[in-house]
């Protein structure tokens, strides 16, 4: 396979999906995997674009065919990340993103071990309950779970091959931005997509 799978994860609030989004629209042949899951749609969200929605049934149906590369429940609903559509990407040599949590990038990394994993970080705690609490979406006793919930998985940051801080969001996506390209340009990715040049240059 050509392309390179991408694993990055982090606490809620740290500002991974803003980061992520500004990074596919300013690199091409990269994408987001999107994952299955038997949550109900949100208002807004579409089919195939921002989950594949599936029943129960049908989830647990692709668990025993061994179709996902991962799985999880995570608030009482299943999400998985399907194999076949993350492959058929990274041999027509196009990036692919996975965004999951600790549990899921362990399970991955065993399927899949060379795959690059990124994990963010907040620049402190108490900025990171302020972005949590800016949502102005949830009350005190979920904002305390949330960050309980975060430390927990900061606590895997060790698991990961590199550390991003999100403190200036332009500045965290320079990093993820540097990381892609210095990944684009090792030797063996380099040799196949420059095969002819390098044959008419050693002619």
């Amino acid at each position: 396979m050509s392309g390179t799978l991408y694993i990055i994860s982090a606490p809620s609030g740290a500002g991974k999906t803003s980061l992520v989004d500004a990074l596919v629209k300013a690199v091409p042949d990269l994408r987001v995997s999107v994952s299955h899951t038997t949550r109900a749609k949100r208002p807004g969200e579409e089919d195939g674009l921002h989950y594949h929605f599936v029943d129960t049934a049908r989830f647990e149906a692709m668990v025993a065919e061994n179709a996902f590369l991962e799985h999880a429940c995570v608030f009482g609903n299943l999400y998985g990340t399907g194999r076949e559509q993350v492959v058929r990407s990274l041999e027509a040599d196009i990036d692919v993103i996975l965004e999951i949590d600790w549990q899921g990038a362990r399970q991955v990394r065993q399927a899949m071990p060379e795959a690059v994993s990124v994990f963010i970080l907040p620049p402190s705690r108490d900025e990171l309950e302020r972005r949590l609490r800016g949502r102005n979406q949830d009350s005190d006793s979920v904002i305390a779970k949330r960050m309980q919930e975060a430390v927990s998985e900061m606590s895997h940051y060790h698991e990961y091959d590199y550390l991003i801080v999100n403190e200036v969001f332009e500045h965290a996506l320079a990093d993820l931005h540097s990381l892609v390209r210095a990944r684009r340009l090792r030797r063996e990715a380099q040799a196949k997509r420059l095969a002819q040049r390098i044959g008419d240059l050693l002619r």
